[in-house]
């Protein structure tokens, strides 16, 4: 695979914006009407409220809320969080996503401790840390990351931390310092296929980010991997598309190399055969775990959805990569990046 060079990006200094479609997203037709398989609606309860209020009094933001994901109650109830860090501000201007784009806010240096604190009040077992895209600082905000990781793994030790990263521009050195900090999972999503990142990523290079994820194989971690006695792999797939390898039961806590997970959206125009060819194109940098999920676009002015993907198809994808050698797939309709995350890292306590 070629390497893709580190070149910064002029950043942002567009105010705050809502988006702005392209004439080809102006003149799409009426959206599609969502099938049964989609219509459920978000569960509201005592552990929502608890969850929604801690986060209120610390000034943090979920991509839970942000994207009033319908896994969001399973998921409190299960202890993990996703928590979106330096600012809602984004400097890219993706079509799929419901971000606003724009100039950010400097980053503030008491968040960490800020999330800190939410996890040890909430006792949150598994940790996603995630961000916006900050093109506009030097280093993409890693450093960010790094003293967040740090501060989570020195105060509670027994917490697990995955982090969904963005690109980074493609510099190395960034990548290093997040990695460095220890997290147990190195998450980088894909989202599409390379034919669509035009529309749907202009500022992304589909390369660029496989790149970023056969480099976090290249630097080693002492990783505590599942063993034969704690793994799921026995569980059945089930209705929400969960499934794992043989080979996801592994060995003792030994050096080897980072766990790296990245997920790709479907209903946005690829073929069958597009998807099937992003997940060999994974597999040829040694991604461990993956998701897949239906797109649904946040309204008119994102990147319409082309299809609603049938469970069957989505089951379909899953032994696909499986067959492929991923050591854990969630492939269906509600799943997102974080969905079951616990259980891909081998938290399953």
């Amino acid at each position: 695979m070629p390497e893709i060079p580190y070149s910064p990006q002029t950043p942002s200094s567009a105010p705050a914006q809502t988006k702005n479609p392209s004439p080809a997203l102006a003149q799409t037709p009426p959206p599609l009407r969502k099938p049964e398989w989609l219509k459920v609606s978000v569960r509201s309860g005592g552990e929502l409220s608890t969850v929604q209020s801690v986060l209120n009094r610390y000034a943090l933001h979920t991509v839970c809320k942000e994207a009033n994901c319908p896994n969001r109650m399973e998921c409190y109830s299960r202890k993990t969080a996703t928590f979106l860090i330096l600012g809602p501000i984004c400097t890219r201007n993706c079509t799929f996503c419901n971000v606003t784009p724009g100039k950010p806010a400097p980053s503030d240096p008491e968040e960490p401790e800020r999330v800190l604190a939410a996890c040890q009040e909430l006792g949150l077992r598994y940790v996603v840390i995630t961000s916006v895209t900050r093109d506009d600082l030097p280093d993409g905000g890693a450093s960010h990351f790094a003293r967040t990781i740090r501060l989570l793994k020195d105060k509670v030790p027994q917490v697990q931390v995955e982090v969904l990263i963005p690109d980074f521009r493609g510099d190395p050195e960034a990548l290093w310092t997040v990695l460095e900090a220890g997290p147990d999972v190195l998450n980088h999503n894909v989202e599409t296929v390379p034919r669509l990142y035009p529309e749907v990523r202009p500022q992304a290079v589909y390369v660029r980010s496989l790149e970023l994820l056969r480099r976090a194989k290249e630097y080693p971690s002492r990783i505590r991997h599942p063993s034969t006695d704690d793994s799921p792999a026995s569980q059945p797939a089930g209705s929400a598309g969960w499934a794992f390898h043989e080979k996801a039961t592994a060995s003792q806590a030994s050096e080897v190399p980072f766990r790296t997970k990245s997920g790709i959206m479907v209903g946005l125009g690829e073929t069958e055969a597009e998807v099937v060819s992003v997940l060999k194109d994974l597999r040829e940098v040694d991604c461990d775990y993956l998701t897949i999920g239906q797109y649904l676009a946040p309204s008119r002015n994102h990147h319409p959805v082309v299809e609603y993907v049938t469970p069957k198809q989505f089951a379909r994808y899953r032994d696909i990569a499986l067959e492929l050698g991923f050591s854990a797939v969630a492939s269906g309709p509600f799943v997102r990046s974080s969905y079951h995350a616990a259980e891909m890292a081998g938290d399953t306590e």
